[in-house]
């Protein structure tokens, strides 16, 4: 045993930081959920204890700035128990010191590979990991303590979808640093009414064209913009202000990067070695091999160390589908069945479901929420009914067909009616999140502002009308950065928002209806109590697709109940009938037609009493004036007695 080995094995009886028997048991099974806190580089006093997984290296060093990057210093040695980690203890070691693993793989080649396990790492386009140890004292007790509440699936969830680097800059076009961005965004969340912020991926990474989606640290927040305690007190901050984060997480696939986690020991460690499993032809990137158990922890640990040490409060799972799938955007014969010859990634299935229980388990009041597109049943129903286990899922086939209705002309709408309501067919068979993310605005797709047809005028009135029929269809929301006021161009990664536009009114009108919107959803239980059962809502009217008009209730578990009816084109509807379920004045409480919003000023002169005349089915209704492309919303403000 070398000397190296030996201090580690002196030390593990005392250390929690060292490797035990029962921790290399959890290894084995895959079923460790905290390898954060025994591999990689764990400081100490007068070092740190350094463990790498690399079970056909035929050997490993630690180089770094403690001893001139020179191999033969730090020589780590095999655990004798055959797991295939190595680990060693080396003096000198200090807290930001930069060091890498060289590892002569089983191909006899050498290769500096960053840490799997690093808690920071260099600035990129640098790839060394930094020997670091969270200190941070966190001041959002209050929060942790009534969380559960918040993050509850009967609770408002109005999500900002937030990329760090652009959101805005400095004037020499720089990003702003964490502790830069906690007060302005702070401020902007609070002023606009969202209740959490979703972050694109904040994991390291190489490219940053990626937006963090091609993740080389899955445990270090990039240091483009910080510390890790930057980025905590970025989080620390949101929570103290009463806002929720989410951050994006990317357990499906890797770059290739050669300091990254590919051929990592000079073999396909954490990928499968066959492309047909290991290669994704779409992204260029590689797959985790899911029917490994040691790649399950490393993932599943990934997953909850945001959790715990970071505070996070969900998890938006990316690119679900191409998990799921052996033939995820590949050509016949490019992909292998599983045993059975199906499609269906078995391993994979198998690791979601492991994953979801994990977070459940130790975290109960966070959410797990799959980016999954296409029709995979009871992707947010619990593993013990057959599930996948996730709480919640977004519903790209709401998005789709919305945005495909709302290009459409408004004198052609009638033909298209269909888009709108047929999400209500399966809108409870999950528990949806409805996106409008950056994915909608990227690649050629322009702008939300863009996609509205007609004059601006028009433009504007048809998204704030959107934005108000989303906001009151069953399930929660998120709004990618940009929307809020209406960017023009189209969002790109290397320059800040276009917040100059709101010095104009019709932009300014816009980001109003939407801070109007988000406090109005929040302040009715009727619009979120109830998003993922069928008696949250029910239609006052689906079929008038002449008028390009729908009108519904929502309803909170208390029988309390929000009127809506919108208007989808620029023609005014007078004397319109809606049946209504109770007979009283019904105050209409926001209009996105509104002078206020950019709007045209049409409306009801602040709400409307029934008449005791049928219509919809109902014994009472309104006659009511639905302004041009505009979304009303309508509360029993006094009901009718005798």
């Amino acid at each position: 045993m070398t000397q190296v080995n030996a201090r580690a094995e002196a030390d593990s009886a005392q250390n929690p930081k060292i490797i035990t028997e029962h921790d290399i048991y959890l290894f084995r099974e895959g079923t460790h959920g905290r390898l954060y806190d025994k591999l990689g580089c764990q400081l100490e006093r007068d070092g740190a204890h350094f463990a790498v997984w690399a079970p056909n290296a035929r050997a490993v060093s630690v180089v770094g700035d403690f001893n001139g990057w020179h191999e033969d210093t730090h020589r780590l040695a095999p655990r004798e128990d055959g797991c295939g980690i190595w680990q060693g203890f080396v003096e000198g070691v200090s807290r930001g010191d930069v060091y890498k693993f060289r590892i002569e793989g089983a191909d006899r080649q050498r290769a500096d590979k960053a840490d799997p396990f690093a808690l920071y790492t260099e600035v990129p386009p640098a790839d060394g990991s930094r020997a670091w140890s969270l200190e941070y004292e966190w001041g959002d007790g209050e929060w942790m303590r009534t969380r559960a509440a918040r993050n509850a699936l009967d609770a408002p969830f109005a999500i900002y979808e937030l990329h760090l680097g652009s959101w805005r800059r400095h004037e020499d076009n720089t990003p702003l640093s964490y502790r830069e961005l906690a007060p302005q965004l702070v401020e902007h969340m609070q002023a606009m009414g969202f209740t959490h912020v979703e972050l694109m991926p904040v994991t390291e990474h190489p490219f940053y064209g990626s937006w963090g989606y091609q993740t080389t640290g899955y445990f270090a927040p990039t240091s483009r913009y910080g510390t890790p305690e930057d980025f905590m007190y970025l989080v620390d901050q949101l929570h103290q202000a009463g806002i929720g984060v989410i951050l994006d997480w990317v357990p499906s696939h890797f770059p290739n990067d050669p300091h990254g986690l590919a051929r990592f020991d000079g073999t396909h460690l954490f990928e499968h070695a066959d492309p047909r499993q290991g290669y994704h032809p779409e992204w260029t990137s590689c797959v985790f091999n899911y029917g490994r158990n040691e790649v399950r922890g490393f993932l599943t640990s990934s997953a909850l160390f945001w959790l715990d040490r970071y505070h996070v409060d969900g998890l938006r799972v990316d690119a679900v589908a191409s998990m799921l799938y052996l033939d995820y955007g590949r050509a016949e014969g490019e992909w292998i069945p599983n045993r059975y010859g199906g499609k269906e990634n078995l391993e994979a299935i198998d690791f979601l479901r492991q994953l979801n229980e994990a977070v459940y388990r130790d975290h109960p009041d966070v959410q797990t929420i799959a980016e999954e597109s296409t029709a995979w049943p009871m992707v947010s129903r619990p593993t013990w009914l057959g599930g996948l286990g996730f709480g919640m899922k977004w519903n790209m086939g709401w998005m789709h067909d919305t945005l495909r209705y709302m290009r459409e002309d408004p004198l052609y709408r009638k033909y298209h009616h269909g888009e709108l309501t047929f999400s209500l067919i399966y809108a409870f068979n999950e528990n949806f999140v409805l996106p409008l993310s950056h994915d909608e605005v990227v690649y050629g797709k322009g702008s939300l502002i863009g996609k509205m047809p007609g004059d601006s005028w028009q433009q504007f009135a048809g998204l704030r009308s959107l934005y108000g029929y989303m906001w009151a269809h069953p399930g929660k929301k998120l709004l990618f950065m940009g929307g809020e006021f209406g960017q023009r161009r189209e969002w790109t990664h290397e320059g800040a928002l276009e917040w100059w536009v709101l010095q104009y009114p019709e932009h300014a009108g816009l980001q109003r209806w939407l801070a109007d919107l988000n406090r109005f959803y929040r302040e009715h239980p009727a619009l979120f109590e109830v998003d993922f059962e069928g008696t949250g809502f029910e239609w006052i009217d689906a079929h008038d697709s002449e008028a390009s008009v729908l009108s519904f209730v929502r309803r909170a578990r208390d029988g309390s109940s929000v009127l809506v009816v919108a208007n989808f084109t620029p023609v005014p509807r007078h004397n319109y009938a809606v049946g209504v379920p109770c007979p009283g004045r019904w105050r209409e409480a926001l209009n996105s037609d509104a002078r206020d919003y950019g709007g045209s000023g049409m409306g009801n002169l602040g709400g409307a009493e029934t008449h005791p005349v049928a219509a919809h089915g109902r014994f009472h209704s309104l006659t009511l004036t639905l302004p041009p492309l505009a979304t009303l919303f309508f509360v029993l403000e006094e009901a009718a007695h005798g």
